[in-house]
């Protein structure tokens, strides 16, 4: 399923207040994308979607996201599955579990598991692989253009 199509399914139609996180620590290459995808979408705001860049603190966002009363929540960060340099997943909060696949030390399943208990809605996960998170590293050509592409892919549906 394409990242277009499987947006589309998460998202659905009618009226809805969406909080897009972009998770990630800009100073280590790849590992910036989300806050990347976030900084893209600033440029072209969309009604009742609140943008995020939170780098390395999404819990520190947990007010804003619940007072936000939102019908969908969607991490972006770099994600390690073993994929294609640019290639996207859509993960479900609840199959991500104790697998290590963010590139953060701590597990965004936890933070994953407190938003879902107090919206009472799933949390996704738009995993990137990353080519590379080393530290003081410039975002590599490949991910760099694959930000601006997942970018174009949200307003896309998120305008619809």
């Amino acid at each position: 399923m394409s990242l277009h199509d499987g947006l589309r399914e998460y998202f659905g139609e009618g009226e809805r207040r969406v909080v897009l996180l972009g998770v990630g620590n800009p100073m280590r290459a790849d590992d910036g994308i989300g806050p990347k995808i976030i900084q893209l979408l600033e440029e072209r705001p969309l009604d009742n979607v609140m943008l995020l860049n939170t780098e390395t603190v999404p819990e520190a966002f947990t007010g804003k996201v619940e007072k936000h009363d939102p019908t969908h929540v969607m991490l972006i960060d770099a994600a390690n599955f073993r994929g294609a340099v640019g290639e996207t997943k859509l993960i479900l909060g609840s199959q991500i579990g104790g697998q290590a696949i963010s590139t953060h030390s701590l597990p965004l399943s936890i933070f994953i598991s407190y938003i879902e208990r107090s919206t009472g809605i799933p949390v996704v996960l738009l995993g990137i692989q990353p080519k590379t998170i080393s530290f003081d590293e410039p975002m590599s050509t490949e991910i760099e253009e694959a930000a601006v592409s997942i970018a174009d892919t949200l307003y896309q549906v998120l305008s619809e």
